[in-house]
């Protein structure tokens, strides 16, 4: 047991001073590492020399500090030449071991040179020179170990050759200093030589990982494709949208984007059109979203007929399209091109229980002549979808010069609006609401207005769509509500308050919440309000709204349903709705004596005001005219120029002052 533990012992001693060859992958890394160190150590090494004998130029003989140092300089320098030129060539695993042999091999002759050299230095001259003679080898020494730590044999070799001979030249000065200073070498070379086998088994153990990683790499590969593939169809998927199956918003912006690029590179015209589906609410609410699911799919269907290589068409999310309209060659082709959409949108529609019918507006922008990136261009289409849905519904409108004048002007009002003390800046007028038979003023609507210090007086019409687009519309609410229930206070309890309410205040729980809390501060009995609501504002969001207008009812507030007759609302809604009042508007009263289109439709909603127990309150009367015959049709409220424009606050209590039933009541 003894002689094969010996056996084993030995053969492990041997192995540290041999290259080894088991694993060639490791022989190639070994010798390009350390192919990039040993120039570095023969520097290391020769400049330690040349200082070393400089110290003793003048102590030691010539062949000491000369021919020796100068022979050892050339066989240094000309094996430094070799590895630097050697150290960036690619060779195989059989080259790189005979070098690595080779270099093992002359290890020791050469370590041991220049030890006996060092060491016959160490009797010439004062303290101060010997003690530079065990700073050369203990410097050196470490040096040589660090520079090849990746060939570990030679490491040992220099390691051995080296801090022995020191130790017994130590010993043999007598010295406690030089003693203490072998001693310490020795304990220093054995910590060294223990993070020269460390780094050499995590080096051996690196490359045998790299050699595993190197093997798996094919198989990584065939999965990587595989997954590569699966990535693809997963960024198919994410592109289109799952219920028409055309591509969706992330993906039209993303196009937008390379064919802006390609347009702007090029000097070429791109278009892009947004669509929005005018009446698709109604259906999502009266038949369900099934019945809205169907219409949207349908509406893809006729989209996805004229896409082309030219037209990609897109679904950008609820009941609004986009479509991308490459070199479309004048504003009269995509003009064209809108009115084909509107027209194939505007068919009927099956949906199983029956036919539905919606329509479209669509805006368009197109560049060079409008948007200076992608962004702004998208921005001008959608402004220019608003346009159409404000003043051409069903119809097709293009970004022009009159539409970038408002569009800058709603940035100044924008810009205003964020500087203004709204609260200083913003009144009211009131209008009053007559009773025609006798002449009496019932109630008062109130009507915003608003004096900018920066741009002068702005139009409801400008700032509200503003305001709702900044977020500011609630807060504008509470402020000019609580304007308006102060004034009220001042009037007699028999005239009544009439306010808007925007579709944002009706679609938000919260700030539904803030207007009862404004009503409940003000003290004012809430029978003596009416909350003026508009059918487009009921249609954006009927469940939302519903809920609200239930919240004011049961406050005691009547609610009145405003511009009647011009939204897209239907019977179905109206009768959902516990209104008290419809407003009738003023579009069908203008020329109504002569208009008999006018003249039907007023008498059809008075009877049906009258069917459903609602009050109506007709709108825009301005001549004797249009009095007679809305009376004649049996309206009894009635508003509009021909009793009086809206008033000033104090206007307004004079008026009230001049009324019938008030110089009736003063009289008694």
């Amino acid at each position: 047991m003894n002689s094969i533990a010996l056996k084993k012992f030995l053969q492990g001693v041997i192995a540290l001073f041999t290259v080894p060859k088991d694993n060639p992958a490791l022989t190639v890394a070994q010798y390009r590492a350390f192919s990039k160190h040993l120039p570095l150590m023969y520097a290391i090494l020769l400049t330690n020399m040349v200082a070393l004998a400089s110290t003793h130029a003048s102590t030691a003989p010539a062949w000491l500090v000369y021919y020796l140092p100068g022979m050892l300089g050339v066989i240094g320098i000309a094996r430094m030449i070799v590895w630097l030129r050697a150290r960036n060539r690619q060779i195989g695993a059989e080259e790189a071991y005979r070098k690595l042999r080779a270099t093992n091999i002359v290890t020791a002759p050469i370590t041991l040179v220049f030890t006996v050299w060092a060491l016959l230095l160490l009797p010439y001259g004062d303290a101060y020179q010997r003690s530079h003679v065990s700073f050369f080898m203990s410097i050196t020494v470490i040096g040589c170990i660090f520079c090849l730590m990746h060939l570990r044999s030679s490491a040992l070799m220099v390691t051995a050759v080296v801090t022995i001979p020191f130790l017994f030249a130590m010993l043999g000065t007598g010295q406690p200093t030089f003693i203490a200073m072998g001693v310490n070498v020795i304990l220093v070379t054995i910590a060294m030589i223990a993070i020269l086998l460390t780094h050499y088994r995590d080096f051996r153990g690196l490359n045998e990982s790299r050699q595993a990683l190197i093997e798996q790499q094919q198989a990584l590969n065939e999965r990587n494709q595989a997954i590569q593939a699966l990535s693809d169809e997963n960024l198919r998927l994410a592109s289109l949208d799952s219920l028409t199956s055309l591509q969706n918003r992330r993906s039209f912006f993303r196009q937008l984007e390379e064919r802006f690029a390609h347009a702007r590179e090029n000097g070429s015209e791109l278009a892009i059109g947004i669509i929005d589906l005018d009446g698709f609410k109604p259906v999502n609410d009266m038949y369900g979203h099934a019945a809205g699911d169907k219409v949207l799919i349908e509406i893809g269907n006729r989209l996805t007929r004229i896409q082309c290589e030219q037209i990609q068409i897109f679904r950008m999310g609820g009941d609004e399209f986009g479509l991308i309209l490459s070199d479309p060659r004048g504003e009269a082709l995509v003009q064209k091109l809108g009115a084909m959409i509107c027209d194939s949108i505007c068919e009927p529609i099956n949906i199983g229980g029956g036919t539905v019918q919606v329509t479209g507006s669509i805006g368009f922008a197109i560049f060079p002549d409008v948007g200076a990136d992608s962004q702004s261009l998208y921005e001008r289409a959608d402004y220019a979808l608003y346009t159409a849905k404000r003043n051409h519904r069903a119809g097709a409108v293009v970004f022009n010069a009159q539409q970038a004048d408002e569009l800058s002007r709603q940035k100044v009002v924008e810009d205003a609006m964020a500087a203004a003390d709204l609260r200083r800046e913003l009144s009211l007028v009131y209008q009053p609401i007559v009773h025609a038979a006798s002449g009496r003023c019932v109630a008062f609507e109130a009507l915003a207005r608003w004096e900018s210090p920066l741009i002068g007086r702005v139009s409801p019409a400008e700032f509200v769509p503003v305001a709702e687009h900044s977020g500011r519309i609630t807060m504008i609410t509470r402020l000019l509500l609580e304007q308006a229930l102060e004034e009220a206070k001042r009037w007699p309890e028999t005239v009544m308050l009439s306010f808007n309410l925007s579709a944002h205040d009706l679609v938000s729980a919260e700030g539904m919440l803030r207007i009862v809390a404004v009503v409940g501060k003000s003290g004012i009995d809430p029978s003596r309000i009416v909350f003026e609501i508009t059918e487009t504002a009921v249609m954006h969001d009927f469940d939302q709204a519903l809920s609200s207008v239930e919240l004011l009812r049961r406050m005691g507030c009547g609610i009145a349903l405003d511009d009647f007759g011009t939204g897209y609302s239907s019977l179905h809604h109206i009768h959902k709705l516990p209104l008290t009042k419809i407003k009738i508007d003023g579009s069908f009263v203008r020329d109504i004596q002569t208009r008999k289109t006018s003249y039907n439709i007023v008498k059809s909603l008075l009877a049906l005001c009258a069917d459903m127990d609602l009050e109506p309150v007709v709108e825009g009367v301005e001549t004797e005219a249009e009095l007679a015959v809305v009376t004649g049709l049996g309206a009894s409220l009635v508003q509009g120029y021909h009793f009086s424009p809206p008033l000033a606050p104090a206007d307004a209590r004079t008026y009230l002052d001049a009324s019938p039933d008030m110089t009736h009541q003063k009289s008694a």
